[in-house]
């Protein structure tokens, strides 16, 4: 009985057992989101240091270990669906970073494939100079430097297709599948003091404009 009446108040998602938890400190919720981007609350971008932070230790966990986060906030409880505000701007934020990264994915190897035909069509062209001009000026040094040229030409326009098949689409590939993880894992907060406090009031991700009017202190009749 006296370990829970210690153990901090929390709110939001369970956290099934074997999963990796990221947890983050902060004294108000607002500490997580940028402060400069004037979107709606569930379609603001997070801090970058939070975001840096999120994603650093999510990198470092096993990729088929499920993920979640823990909030600790240096303050009391506030609204009752705070937490499920804050899962839901979270996954928001994390599913459009997926979605960004899988165009940014689509567009590479769009442009891998134009490359690709381009170098291939460099290549035959330079093999086939070459070639002709080999059999054209057989015996000449000089054509058969010009003719070597062409073939080392023609495979260096390869490089920026091979670069990209082979090297360059596996690490989008991956941020795609960890923002997927991210936008779907359960959320939770701590509250690390119990006392009954009107602190939340100023932590704006927590008050929705109707509920603030709500709260507001009533006009003295006239």
């Amino acid at each position: 009985m006296a370990d829970e009446e210690r153990a901090p108040h929390v709110a939001g998602d369970p956290i099934p057992a074997p999963c990796e938890v990221i947890e983050v400190r902060v004294a108000e919720l607002k500490q997580l989101f940028n402060a400069i981007d004037p979107s709606p609350f569930r379609e603001k971008d997070l801090d970058p240091k939070a975001e840096e932070f999120i994603l650093g230790w999510a990198r470092e966990a096993h990729r088929d270990v499920p993920l979640a986060l823990l909030v600790y906030l240096d303050r009391p409880a506030g609204l009752p669906d705070e937490a499920a505000i804050l899962r839901d701007a979270v996954h928001e934020y994390f599913a459009h970073r997926r979605d960004v990264t899988r165009r940014q994915l689509s567009q590479l190897l769009r442009n891998g494939r134009i490359s690709l035909l381009i170098g291939i069509s460099f290549l035959a062209i330079s093999i086939g100079i070459g070639d002709f001009l080999a059999i054209r000026f057989a015996g000449q040094r000089s054509v058969g430097i010009l003719s070597e040229s062409l073939l080392i030409g023609g495979w260096v326009a390869m490089w920026r297709p091979l670069e990209v098949f082979l090297y360059d689409w596996w690490p989008i590939r991956a941020e795609v599948r960890l923002s997927d993880r991210l936008a779907s894992m359960p959320v939770r907060i701590a509250y690390t003091q119990g006392a009954a406090s009107e602190v939340w009031r100023s932590d704006w991700p927590a008050v929705p404009a109707a509920t603030s009017r709500s709260h507001a202190v009533e006009s003295p009749a006239p």
